[in-house]
């Protein structure tokens, strides 16, 4: 039941006994801020000035039924609230032109998880956590391992580390929820003694609940965000290969898959508008229409595609290369953001300038929607795409509606829903796109998000392992249908895969809910899926993961209920205190999953949660709760079932089918 304590200066929110907000004069619960906040952005990296010229404690209290108002020195802010089934919701009334920091009580050994997409550790605790979309890579580091030898390298701390995909809402081991319903910039800090959100203006509202479980909250999670996600059944028939290069190329390289017996469900082409050469290697041409001369015939050799089971995926995002055919039109219509003085508002990618969709203008969305989507890509028959990007938009632009600073947040949102209404305008039934943008919400729209753009190597910071932190933090966010590129994408000079490298990262992705490839950015110094000595691996790894797919359909119907697919090892123990590997997994409930994250690794060092588990490749029978050296065979990651699982006639089987010819 949710009640009130008051007294003097002293006010407490209890949901039974246990308090939601605790405020005192010395420690209020709401501090007003005045901020000079600066914006420097560098393709989508952002750094920020910030100069602090007031602050306001809101130390006195006032309670009246069912609302309390925090003053201090001229300045309140009211709050309205109402108990929710597991907790409260509060609603705030407060002064524009402010940022606005509240206190939350937290316990000294209380780990938090969520955040959005954080690539570097699972538990926030001790972290400043940003709420700003930015681009995930940062250039320096690029350079780093570029020019340092790799022992030479450092891995980078969170604090450096930048999230396509930040979100204010938290889950705490105690089984709290926190989640704050805004759409400004600012930052969460997780200290010894508290927990301190700070927005740069009032939030709309604070839900705070209380859970039995990590799979109750999830739960909870997706009543007060709907969770729409969902994966064709199409999808799960195999692997999704990223080949570009125009139609000959990826019918012959597609056909020779399928002739050797991989298991091949799509070809994805993200060059299908043409083909951009940088110094930092093959980039999309950013006109969305097919390119006839590195695409002639497309809709004959999609056909094709589809007639032996598979389907064809293309690429689009919010933005038009500068002086294209697409752009000039825009241009003209008056579709592209703009600068303070009417000129186009150009953003750089690498190399080349674009100008960006307006998304609060009805026309230029109707646009994109019609001619774009519908009809250059749905018409032709294209089964899926990635809708890339959506984190650029400049704080200082000027919008048909809407002030730039207050939306860069939702931006990834808004272009999202742009590409689920055209789909369900259009009444397609089975078409996907994923993005890698995102915010509150973001899991109404999309379908499917992807990780972002993962460096060819395995370093932790930006490497193949970040994949899981950034899953299970989105994942305790709300966001439960994710996938990677396999073999990563960002490649400079000597940072390149070779055949190990990629088949670890593909036995990794057929132990999850999607496998789709990617060429990465210099496709010609990386290994493919087609390799000499990768190919047996992907003709064996997707005959497994289609092996799979009855239990795969499962995780994602109960993904689609709010029930992460991919879950960290402490969360059937429901303590960080359990955490004994921040890179190793469950697979729905009956699957335990350790990734294969070292260089040359013979074995590898696995720690079983408490229970009985069943070695998938050898049947042997082992007791969790202790650590194992497993061997660990390049195709033969360390995977683990429940021993009485409901599936374990299907594991057992899929183990005894798996064979690689090498």
């Amino acid at each position: 039941m949710l009640h009130t304590v008051a007294g003097g200066q002293q006010w407490q929110l209890l949901l039974d006994e246990a308090p939601l907000v605790v405020h005192t004069k010395a420690q209020p619960f709401v501090t007003m801020i005045r901020l000079e906040k600066q914006y420097t952005a560098n393709r989508g990296t952002v750094k920020t000035e910030v100069v602090e010229t007031a602050r306001v404690f809101l130390t006195e209290v006032s309670e009246s039924e069912g609302s309390v108002r925090f003053s201090g020195n001229g300045h309140t802010l009211r709050v309205d609230y109402r108990e929710r089934e597991g907790g409260a919701e509060l609603h705030f009334a407060g002064e524009p032109g402010w940022t606005y920091q509240f206190r939350l009580p937290a316990a000294p050994d209380e780990a938090v998880f969520g955040g959005g997409e954080q690539y570097r550790k699972v538990n926030l605790r001790g972290e400043r956590v940003v709420n700003f979309v930015s681009e995930h890579i940062n250039a320096s580091t690029i350079l780093q391992k570029t020019f340092l030898p790799r022992s030479l390298y450092k891995e980078k701390p969170h604090s450096k580390i930048g999230s396509y995909s930040p979100m204010p809402v938290f889950v705490t081991d105690r089984k709290r929820l926190i989640l704050f319903e805004t759409d400004h910039d600012g930052s969460s800090h997780f200290g010894r003694e508290d927990f301190k959100f700070r927005f740069d203006g009032c939030p709309e509202r604070l839900v705070l609940l209380q859970g039995d479980s990590y799979e109750d909250l999830s739960r909870r999670m997706a009543g007060l965000i709907p969770n729409r996600q969902y994966i064709p059944d199409w999808c799960q028939n195999g692997m999704i290969l990223g080949i570009q290069g125009g139609t000959q190329t990826i019918l012959d390289k597609t056909f020779a898959m399928l002739d050797a017996g991989a298991k091949i469900c799509g070809v994805w082409s993200q060059d299908w508008s043409g083909e951009n050469r940088t110094i930092m290697g093959k980039q999309v041409w950013w006109n969305w229409e097919v390119n006839e001369q590195l695409y002639p015939d497309l809709k004959d050799a999609i056909a094709r595609l589809n007639a032996r089971g598979v389907r064809f995926l293309a690429y689009i995002n919010p933005y038009l290369v500068k002086d294209g055919r697409l752009y000039n039109y825009c241009k003209e219509q008056g579709y592209l953001i703009t600068k303070q003085d009417g000129s186009i508002y150009h953003i750089k990618s690498t190399t080349f300038d674009a100008g960006m969709l307006d998304l609060t203008n009805p026309e230029a969305v109707r646009y994109v929607k019609d001619v774009l989507i519908k009809q250059n890509m749905l018409d032709l028959g294209i089964s899926g795409w990635m809708a890339d990007f959506g984190e650029y938009l400049p704080v200082d632009c000027v919008l048909h509606d809407g002030d730039p600073a207050r939306l860069h947040n939702r931006w990834p949102v808004l272009w999202a829903r742009l590409n689920r209404e055209a789909i369900e305008e259009y009444g397609a039934k089975d078409i996907l796109f994923f993005t890698r943008s995102g915010y509150l919400g973001i899991q109404s729209y999309a379908p499917l998000l992807w990780n972002g753009d993962q460096h060819t190597d395995l370093t932790r910071d930006y490497g193949m392992p970040c994949v899981m932190p950034a899953s299970f933090s989105l994942g305790f966010s709300g966001v439960t249908m994710l996938h990677c590129d396999i073999g990563g994408f960002f490649s400079f000079d000597r940072m390149r895969r070779n055949d190990e490298l990629f088949t670890r990262w593909m036995e990794m992705c057929t132990f999850s809910l999607l496998m789709r490839s990617h060429e990465s950015i210099r496709p010609w110094a990386n290994a493919q899926f087609d390799a000499e000595k990768v190919k047996p691996y992907t003709v064996a790894l997707t005959k497994l993961h289609l092996d799979l797919k009855p239990y795969l359909s499962d995780c994602i119907r109960k993904s689609a209920e709010g029930i992460p697919a991919l879950r960290p090892d402490f969360w059937e123990a429901e303590s960080y205190q359990d955490s004994h590997d921040e890179y190793s997994y469950y697979l729905g409930s009956e699957l335990f999953v350790c990734p294969v994250i070292e260089r040359k690794a013979k074995t590898r060092k696995v720690w079983l949660p408490a229970g009985s588990w069943v070695n998938f490749w050898t049947g042997r029978v082992m007791i969790g709760g202790r650590e194992y050296t497993v061997p660990a065979p390049l195709g033969k990651p360390p995977v683990f079932y429940r021993k009485g699982s409901p599936y374990k006639d299907l594991f057992r089987q899929a183990a005894q089918a798996y064979n690689i010819e090498l």
